[in-house]
């Protein structure tokens, strides 16, 4: 019988990711991990993330450059601009996370609505991996669709609250792909790319002024580009205490927020992937609420 739609797809239950502690202490620890897949198993089925083909990775990243981190042959400079030391688990986790993404976005060509409940690495560019991003599941994953025909306009709506300076990179000379983002200004990377539609908040922009840049400046962009596949990055580290950003928004408007973005899709007839990108709060709890209320606005918006 076939799995029920829709359905989120995760890495965190492989081997890589429930091994040991996480490599960053901003993470998440593997209690509240259960936490979060607990109530998203609750809500919809899941599934663990397939492995993705290296092919797929060549179609975007450097050959070179991904035969070293498959080697380990990588330096210190560079681990320092990923965020974590090198080993065989963090080649493991972006493969899985990117898998996750392109099984996402099969799922959305065929239902409507995709869902990752990691990726959103777009931090890495075609040769460098920088901010925890060594593989950019969303551009390999952009890749994929415009290879085989199943999409001509695709929208990258990155609502992280870090620019996807990586994504922006790869994607610049992609006429098919429009990548927007909303971050802090003031935030990491502290040298920005340049992305169809750059909003930069300064900091302490809580759920007014961010819902009044989505309404008036991001939507109407959106609507103009017209797009027949979207990509969402809901990143949960535009909350406030969130240990890596300094944005204001409280969950609800993170669900505002949301509940804005899967309306759009829906009502649009846009397939639509979601990934959930950055998110590192002080107060876990609040981060799994938050997390868990994206996959309530995609439910109700796709029910």
């Amino acid at each position: 019988m076939p799995s029920p739609f829709p359905r989120a797809w995760t890495a965190f239950r492989r081997a890589a990711y429930a091994a040991g502690p996480p490599p960053r202490r901003q993470f998440l620890p593997r209690e509240f991990v259960e936490q979060l897949l607990a109530g998203a198993g609750a809500r919809l089925p899941l599934l663990d993330a397939p492995r993705l083909d290296w092919a797929h990775a060549e179609r975007v990243h450097d050959p070179a450059y991904l035969a070293r981190w498959r080697q380990g042959e990588v330096t210190r400079a560079e681990e320092r601009a990923l965020g974590f030391p090198w080993n065989e688990a963090v080649v493991e986790r972006g493969l899985l996370s990117s898998g996750a993404t392109l099984a996402a976005t099969r799922d959305a060509l065929a239902r409507g609505l995709g869902l990752n409940l990691g990726g959103g690495t777009h931090h890495a560019y075609r040769d460098r991996a920088e901010g925890f991003s060594f593989l950019n599941d969303v551009v390999i994953s952009t890749r994929w669709l415009l290879d085989h025909g199943h999409a001509r306009c695709i929208l990258m709506l990155d609502l992280d609250v870090h620019q996807g300076n990586g994504t922006a990179a790869l994607l610049a000379d992609e006429a098919r792909a429009f990548t927007v983002s909303v971050h802090g200004a003031n935030n990491y990377p502290f040298q920005k790319e340049r992305s169809g539609l750059d909003v930069a908040l300064p900091d302490g922009t809580g759920d007014e002024a961010y819902l009044a840049a989505l309404d008036e400046v991001v939507m109407p962009a959106v609507h103009a580009f017209r797009p027949d596949f979207a990509f969402y990055l809901a990143g949960a580290d535009v909350l406030e205490g969130d240990q890596l950003g300094r944005l204001a928004l409280t969950p609800a408007g993170v669900r505002e927020r949301d509940d804005r973005v899967f309306r759009w899709a829906a009502q649009a007839g846009t397939p639509l992937v979601t990934v959930m990108a950055g998110g590192y709060n002080r107060d876990p709890q609040r981060l799994i609420e938050t997390r868990l209320g994206t996959l309530d606005a995609a439910l109700a918006a796709f029910a």
